[in-house]
C-alpha cells in the first residue's frame, strides 16, 4: 500500500492552474461524438474518468469497453451506445460491477434500446447493440443521480421524435441537468425545461462546433478548504481558468466557504470568460454551518472536513446519492473522521451532523481513500492542522485531479512517499 505523510508550509501563496472541468469535458465529449464534428473540444480534461471516453473514441469503439472507475462515463456511455452502430460491451472495475445502473437501463429499454445484463441483473457489465431509436414521452424518477438523467437528454436530439422527459419526486443535483441543458444548447439543439419538472428536447440534431473547456470548480473547492484551514493571515491562492457565472453546479463553493473565511475576488466583472481567481481571508465565519446538498452533493467531503478542522458544528442534508458513489460517502466520511478525533453521525442515510463530539484519535492508521478520489482530495487539506497526516492510497486522486499532489508541493508542502 502507497501512503504519503503530508506537512504543510507555513506560509501559503501559489499560483494554481487547475485541471478542465471533468463534467464538462464528459458531456462536450459525448455531444462531440454525436454530432459527428472531427475537431475535439479544447482544454480537455486529463483525469481517468474523461480518459476512458477519450480511449474509447481513440480505438473506434471496441467491441469491449472498459470504463475502469468511470461512474460517469458508464451511464453517459449507456445512453450513447444504444443508439450507436454496433454491439458492445461496457464493463468496468469490480466496484463498478457493483454500482447500480437498472434505472437507467429500464428507461433506456422503455424506449426500445437493446440492451442485456452481461452477469448480475441491475449491475454493468452491460452488453449493448446499437439501434435508431423512436424516443417520445419517458418518465424517470427525479430523486436518482442526475448523470440518468443528463445520460438520457444528451441522446434525445438523436431520436426520431425527440424527447418528452417527466420527472417525479423530488428533483436532486439540478444545476447539473441544467448544465447538460447549457451544452446540449450550445451545439445546436433546443433542449429545456417546458415545466417544474418537465424536459423537452427536440428531434434537432447537434451541430460540430468548436468548444473550449473551462477549468474545474470542484478542483477549486480543496482550494478553498486549504485556505480557509491556513494559520497564515496573509495567506493567498491564486486559481486559473475560472468563469464567473459558470454552469458548472460546484460553482457554489465560492458562495458557502464565504460564510469559512474566504473571499473570492475575479480578476474582472466579465461572466463567461476563464480568468484567475483570487482566494484571500475575509475573517468571518459563522458559529454552525447548516446546508442543503441536494444540489452539489460532491461537495459535501470538502466541508465536512472543512468543519471539523475549523472546530465548526454542522447539519448537511440531502445527501442520499453519497451512498452510491465510488464508495459509501457516509459511512467512509464517518469512519475516516474518527482517526482525526472526531465523531460524526448520520441520519435517514441523507444526512451528515457534528455538535462537537470528540474521541481519541488515530493519527498513524492514516485516511482510507475507499478507490474514491474525493476521500483523499477533501482530507490532504487537513496537514494543516495535523502535521504529518497520512493518506493511504494517495493515487486515487487520478480519476478527477491526477496532478493534485504535484500542485501541493508546488504550493510549499512536504509530500514523503513511502
Amino acid at each position: 500500500m502507497t501512503r504519503y505523510r503530508l506537512t504543510a508550509p507555513g506560509r501559503l501563496d501559489t499560483t494554481i492552474e487547475l485541471p478542465a472541468s471533468k463534467s464538462i469535458s464528459n458531456r462536450a465529449l459525448v455531444i462531440h461524438m454525436l454530432s459527428g464534428g472531427a475537431t475535439l473540444p479544447q482544454n480537455i480534461s486529463d483525469c481517468d474518468d474523461t480518459e476512458v471516453i477519450v480511449e474509447a473514441m481513440r480505438q473506434n469503439l471496441p467491441p469491449e469497453i472498459n470504463i475502469k472507475a468511470a461512474g460517469t462515463a458508464m451511464r453517459f456511455m449507456t445512453a450513447y451506445l444504444s443508439l450507436t452502430t454496433g454491439t458492445h460491451v461496457l464493463t468496468g472495475t469490480e466496484r463498478m460491477k457493483h454500482r447500480p445502473i437498472g434505472t437507467l437501463v429500464d428507461a433506456l429499454r422503455m424506449l426500445d434500446a437493446d440492451i442485456e445484463y452481461v452477469d448480475e441483473q441491475g449491475f454493468p457489465p452491460l452488453r449493448i447493440t446499437g439501434k435508431a431509436l423512436q424516443g417520445g414521452d419517458l418518465e424517470m424518477s427525479g430523486s436518482i443521480s442526475s448523470q440518468y438523467i443528463s445520460a438520457m437528454l444528451m441522446i434525445g436530439p438523436m431520436m426520431e421524435r425527440g424527447l418528452t422527459l417527466h420527472l417525479t419526486g423530488d428533483i436532486i443535483s439540478r444545476p447539473y441537468i441544467d448544465l447538460t441543458l447549457w451544452m446540449m444548447n450550445e451545439y445546436g439543439a433546443h433542449a429545456e425545461w417546458t415545466s417544474a419538472d418537465t424536459i423537452t428536447v427536440e428531434a434537432k440534431p447537434y451541430q460540430p462546433r468548436d468548444y473550449f473547456i473551462e477549468n474545474d470548480w470542484s478542483a477549486a473547492s480543496y482550494w478553498y478548504e486549504l485556505l480557509a484551514l491556513s494559520e497564515d493571515p496573509e495567506a493567498i491562492v491564486r486559481l486559473t481558468g475560472l468563469t464567473d457565472g459558470s454552469k458548472q453546479g460546484d460553482s457554489v463553493t465560492r458562495y458557502i466557504f464565504s460564510l469559512l473565511g474566504v473571499k473570492t475576488v475575479f480578476q474582472t466583472k466579465k461572466q463567461g470568460v476563464p480568468q484567475t481567481v483570487t482566494l484571500k481571508r475575509n475573517g468571518r465565519c459563522v458559529p454552525k454551518l447548516e446546508y442543503d446538498f441536494v444540489n452539489s452533493p460532491d461537495l459535501a467531503q470538502t466541508f465536512v472536513v472543512t468543519c471539523l478542522a475549523k472546530n465548526i458544528p454542522f447539519h448537511f442534508k440531502g445527501l442520499s446519492t453519497l451512498k452510491i458513489k465510488e464508495t459509501d460517502r457516509i459511512e467512509a466520511l464517518k469512519r475516516e473522521a474518527r482517526k482525526l478525533g472526531f465523531v460524526v453521525e448520520s441520519r435517514n442515510d441523507s444526512e451528515l451532523l457534528w455538535e462537537g463530539l470528540r474521541c481519541e484519535p488515530d493519527y498513524e492508521a492514516g485516511i482510507d481513500t475507499y478507490e474514491d478520489h474525493r476521500m483523499a482530495l477533501a482530507f490532504a487539506p487537513f496537514a494543516l492542522k495535523q502535521p504529518g497526516l497520512i493518506i493511504n492510497n494517495p493515487q486515487v486522486v487520478s480519476k478527477s485531479y491526477p496532478k493534485f499532489w504535484e500542485d501541493l508541493e508546488a504550493a510549499g508542502f512536504e509530500v514523503i512517499k513511502n
